[in-house]
């Protein structure tokens, strides 16, 4: 049996992507999908899902710069912030909420056009914005992963 000592775990454990601060980075997809209804809501959904990109990638960061050896600190971390900062912002922020955006425009089109209630045309394309965030997570995540595995990850040789 291989058991991992406290230390290892600790190490591996990160607040930002193993505990409910994971979705933060989801916030601009909340606010994508009730742009409608709360406009103003949006920006700060946005900050919000920065704010975790951010604190993501920063501590992603410090924790190389303690693992690496005196000559590789500042290269391994720098590498694993922007890395980590690059990632977030395109599987968690830009890509998501564009996705999202679009979902909730297209499908507030065919209700506009379609439905005769009006507690139908505004609620119902919030709630395929809503609904289609689980289905488009994992994809995004698999996509963005690629991208990077054959792009900034072999120029910094980290694949």
């Amino acid at each position: 049996m291989n058991k991992k000592s406290n230390q290892q775990q600790e190490e591996e454990h990160n607040i930002f992507r193993d505990s409910l601060l994971r979705y933060l980075g989801y916030a601009n997809e909340i606010g994508e999908s009730f742009r409608y209804q709360f406009p103003r809501a949006v920006m700060p959904s946005y900050i919000l899902a920065f704010g975790y990109c951010g604190m993501d990638s920063l501590s992603t960061g410090y924790r190389e710069w303690n693992k690496a050896k005196e000559s590789e600190k500042l290269r391994n971390s720098s590498i694993a912030t922007f890395d980590t900062l690059l990632w977030q912002t395109l599987a968690s922020v830009m890509i998501p909420g564009f996705t999202i955006n679009a979902i909730v425009r297209v499908s507030r089109f065919a209700v506009l056009k379609t439905a005769a209630n009006q507690s139908l045309k505004t609620w119902l394309p919030t709630g395929f914005g809503l609904g289609s965030i689980p289905f488009i997570i994992h994809p995004i995540d698999n996509s963005v992963d690629y991208l990077l595995d054959n792009t900034t990850r072999r120029w910094t040789h980290q694949k």
